[in-house]
């Protein structure tokens, strides 16, 4: 693969819901990437969909909300949101967000970490600097981790 399509590939798996950076870095890692500029990029790329979240959730949401698929859906979303983050959230607040982008595991992370903010009324600015820690401290342990696993297994 050229290593153009590789980056690309990087790129747009650390900016996707779903993978984040727990994807991006071992892949980064597989494709024999310099990791010192892969995890920046990384970082960066997990982050950058983060303000747009936090910036256009609230028209998104009341516009898909004309439509009674949507409204359920987004009552699910939301439900499960508070739900997981609620007690930690209202207690902790900063912490708790910095710690909930920063658990490397399914359904935690940036986007997740992003809704939680907007769905407690988060300050804009102190939401980004602690999911970008949160961001950041995810990438120390999914870099530990994988490194740990190669040596396992090699």
């Amino acid at each position: 693969m050229i290593d153009g399509m590789k980056w690309l590939w990087i790129v747009v798996l650390a900016m996707m819901p779903i993978s984040e950076l727990r994807g991006a870095i071992p892949l980064a890692f597989k494709y024999g990437l310099n990791l010192h500029v892969a995890i920046p990029v990384i970082i960066l790329a997990n982050f950058i969909p983060v303000p747009f979240i936090l910036l256009f959730l609230q028209p998104v949401e009341k516009w898909l909300r004309k439509w009674n698929f949507w409204n359920t859906m987004l009552d699910k979303i939301f439900e499960y949101t508070r739900k997981k983050t609620r007690k930690s959230i209202e207690k902790w607040e900063s912490v708790a967000l910095i710690i909930f982008v920063a658990i490397p595991l399914p359904v935690t992370g940036a986007w997740t970490g992003s809704l939680a903010a907007y769905l407690f009324g988060l300050d804009f600015k102190k939401s980004l600097l602690c999911i970008f820690t949160g961001i950041c401290i995810a990438a120390c342990i999914v870099t530990a981790a994988t490194f740990a696993g190669v040596k396992l297994l090699g």
